[in-house]
């Protein structure tokens, strides 16, 4: 929609926002009209190109294949500029026949700022026409009213809020019309079985819905400050009403004639259910992190043991053995910690490895020459299931650089990763004295690549640099991260 605004039209950026609006918004408008609604723009050659489409939900589609970027029809071309010229709505006087069957068209002007910006067809499937039920009826007078609204100028509402929360109500899901007063004038079958189960006997229809809802109110329940404003039909805002464990969701669409509130359409919604999964999902969440930080919290304290051990042991190679498990102990935990931080099971592993690697640099700083560490390229966000392997490899591959490469001449240990969608390449390069690889039979080298083969299915190789040094390269594909950037 905006390659076509931008390209075939002659639009402002406020302008442009405002039909933004109103096509995020117009999905209400097709289900009340039971009618397709395509908005043309005026394009720079004086013609008209339709940029959106809405099919309705409540009634067969006029258009079934999408006509978005095509031209407007020969012959309702003067219909489309009569509207944009005199600001009025037009009904074209006969059905059009596609064939099949017949459609009742209508131009609506889309009004901003007291300038025709655009024009909406509203474009009515005839076919399976029948005589209308009182619902339908009000169905097309709300239709009728937000339609002359748009034609004003006065719809849609920038300040409108459909909230955050899952569950906005549609037309199917009910529907209640107010006065100016915030007295209901008709209510749907729908809508009075959502209120029905929310502990409204009495019949609302004629009384103030506001009045009707305060008893349904517990006293200790938390209330939306904007909730007399949507039932009043006040504003074009989103709440939600809860009582005897039922959740409604209510929004109201004010309706205004030059400025002059007349009423309101408020569509509601039965979301119980909706908030039970919610909260269930919110505890099952709550209860992961939980469990992430209890286990960090156990490994913190086998690492603290074995740092006590290690502290107290005569023997060098016990000491270095015990030293080794407490690093590897507490890289685990550090990727439990990531994770007790966060609502679902990936972690931002730049940050877990930059733990991971003050751990290393603890152990270079220990009777040995200086050394430098160096990151380049980025991780990004690493599935659970790889993150504690991966860092846990990352750590022993550092700390054989610093241990059997500089720990005699000290130097510098780049960390180079490079991240495209799930393949993640990592090397890592120390400028020390080398080793041979084929002599790498220690446990951290058998951590390693046992790690690689069976956890991360990946593949890694040392080798001897050219100007002094070792290079290890890691390749492997990680598990899916559904927003990976």
């Amino acid at each position: 929609m905006s390659d076509l605004i931008d390209s075939r039209g002659n639009l402002s950026s406020a302008d442009s926002e405002w039909l933004h609006l109103l096509v995020g918004d117009w999905q209400v408008i097709s289900d009340l009209a039971f009618a397709d609604m395509v908005l043309w723009l005026p394009t720079q050659d004086d013609d008209f190109v339709a940029v959106a489409q809405c099919r309705p939900s409540t009634a067969a589609t006029v258009h079934h294949e999408d006509i978005v970027g095509k031209a407007a029809p020969r012959g309702f071309v003067s219909t489309l500029r009569e509207a944009l010229t005199a600001r009025q709505l037009v009904r074209v006087g006969e059905a059009r026949w596609t064939g099949a069957y017949a459609i009742r068209e209508e131009a609506i002007p889309v009004v901003r700022a007291g300038r025709t910006i655009a024009v909406i067809a509203r474009e009515t499937h005839l076919g399976a026409s029948r005589t209308p039920s009182r619902l339908e009826i009000n169905y097309v007078e709300s239709a009728d009213e937000l339609c002359a609204m748009i034609a004003r100028g006065e719809f849609p509402a920038p300040n409108a809020a459909t909230g955050p929360r899952r569950g906005a109500p549609r037309v199917g899901d009910g529907l209640i019309r107010l006065n100016s007063e915030g007295e209901v004038l008709y209510a749907s079958p729908n809508a009075l079985s959502a209120f029905n189960r929310l502990g409204v006997s009495d019949e609302i229809v004629g009384r103030s819905l506001a009045e009707v809802i305060t008893p349904l109110i517990e006293d200790s329940a938390p209330v939306d400050e904007s909730m007399p404003l949507v039932l009043m039909g006040r504003a074009a805002w989103r709440t939600d009403l809860e009582s005897r464990g039922v959740s409604l969701s209510l929004r109201a669409l004010p309706v205004t004639e030059h400025g002059t509130r007349m009423g309101a359409v408020l569509l509601v919604r039965d979301v119980s259910e909706l908030r039970r999964r919610e909260r269930e999902l919110m505890t099952k969440d709550a209860t992961i992190r939980e469990i992430h930080h209890r286990v960090k919290n156990n490994l913190q304290t086998v690492a603290a043991l074995l740092r006590l051990q290690a502290r107290r042991s005569t023997s060098r190679e016990v000491r270095e053995a015990l030293d080794g498990a407490m690093r590897r102990v507490a890289t685990i935990a550090t990727v439990h910690e990531a994770l007790s931080q966060t609502i679902d099971e990936i972690v931002d592993f730049d940050d877990v490895f930059g733990r991971a690697l003050r751990l290393a640099a603890d152990v270079a700083a220990v009777d040995s020459p200086p050394v430098t560490f160096v990151r380049e390229g980025t991780f990004g966000r690493v599935p659970a299931s790889d993150a504690t392997s991966l860092a846990v490899i990352l750590t022993e591959l550092v700390t054989n650089a610093v241990e059997h490469g500089l720990s005699k001449t000290g130097g510098t240990v780049t960390v180079r990763s490079q991240r495209e969608g799930r393949t993640l390449a990592v090397q890592v390069i120390d400028d020390g004295v080398g080793v041979d690889p084929a002599s790498m039979d220690g446990l951290g080298t058998q951590i390693v690549t046992t790690l690689v083969d069976t956890v991360l299915d990946g593949s890694i190789e040392w080798a001897s640099r050219s100007g002094g040094g070792t290079e290890v390269k890691l390749e492997t594909r990680l598990g899916e991260v559904a927003d990976q950037a």
